[in-house]
């Protein structure tokens, strides 16, 4: 004789349960399926109105979190049509210029880096002026590629002006040493390292760069990059924050041109100008990062 305290199932379902356990086991099973799928569905104003309610919205950075919350999160699709309109106008990504003021075609003669940043495809190309390249890559997070570090990244030592040269005698011994693999060697102890903790290495009326990063722990040192040793430079910045096996790599032997320290001291932050004190994460930038991870679509 069969156990009766066993659910016979066929075809998947339980046919004899015990005390309606299962059923209602069941039931409540399809209930929270029905929840799930009518919330996956729902208006974005009704999700909105739920998540009020439940008080999970979070407006800490003004117009920041707001974008954040309403578009970011909802991954609302973002139109080629709204990005355009970012290149023409003025103070678009904080005090300055249009983009495509310096930036509107493909000839090196007219467009600074024969950028053209009026038109999708131009977007998408990228550089044409050799050495060219992309901005950015469509559907890649492009945080740390050139297009959004322009915006983001403060050029260092912090207070370096526009017209400073970045191919002064001091910026070339930093790059050359990272495009000769970064090795810790009597050249980089006498020659490299002093750099980073000299007033005016590069530019006048700046900063030594061990002011601001001094150690791998914050307060005091920002992002907890220590510039003071090889070790501290290779470890990398927010290695707390982040764990040691995730620190940003801020040096990448061989490739000055990936590496942090590089980008820093060699790009100014655009639009020509800005202020350092600007936000960093203007809601037009993380818009226009939202775009390129969804494709960077021209429609």
């Amino acid at each position: 004789m069969k156990n009766p305290l066993l659910a016979l199932v066929r075809d998947g379902q339980p046919r004899l349960v015990l005390g309606g356990v299962l059923l209602a086991l069941s039931a409540t099973c399809a209930s929270f399926t029905a929840q799930a799928d009518e919330k996956k569905h729902a208006s974005l104003a009704a999700q909105l109105i739920h998540e009020i309610k439940e008080g999970r919205l979070e407006m800490k950075d003004g117009d920041s979190s707001i974008v954040q919350e309403l578009i970011i999160n909802k991954n609302i699709p973002i139109t080629y049509r709204y990005i355009n309109t970012l290149m023409h106008t003025p103070n678009a990504f904080g005090p300055g210029a249009a983009c495509v003021t310096c930036h509107s075609s493909t000839n090196p003669s007219e467009s600074y880096r024969g950028l053209d940043l009026s038109t999708c495809e131009g977007m998408r190309r990228g550089s044409t002026e050799a050495p060219a390249q992309a901005l950015f890559t469509p559907g890649k997070d492009p945080k740390r590629e050139t297009l959004v570090r322009r915006l983001r990244n403060n050029r260092m030592p912090l207070g370096a002006a526009f017209n400073i040269p970045a191919d002064t005698p001091n910026y070339l011994l930093v790059r050359d040493w990272i495009a000769a693999g970064a090795k810790n060697d009597a050249h980089f102890t006498s020659r490299v390292l002093p750099l980073f903790k000299q007033e005016n290495a590069f530019g006048p009326n700046t900063p030594a760069c061990t002011q601001c990063h001094m150690s791998n722990q914050e307060p005091p040192s920002f992002h907890e990059l220590d510039l003071t040793t090889y070790d501290g430079i290779m470890l990398g910045a927010d290695s707390v924050a982040k764990g040691v096996d995730k620190a940003t790599k801020v040096i990448i032997p061989g490739k000055p041109g990936d590496s942090g320290v590089w980008q820093h001291l060699a790009e100014n932050r655009m639009p020509p100008g800005i202020s350092p004190t600007e936000n960093r994460d203007h809601p037009n930038t993380l818009i226009l990062m939202q775009w390129i991870k969804q494709g960077a679509k021209c429609q």
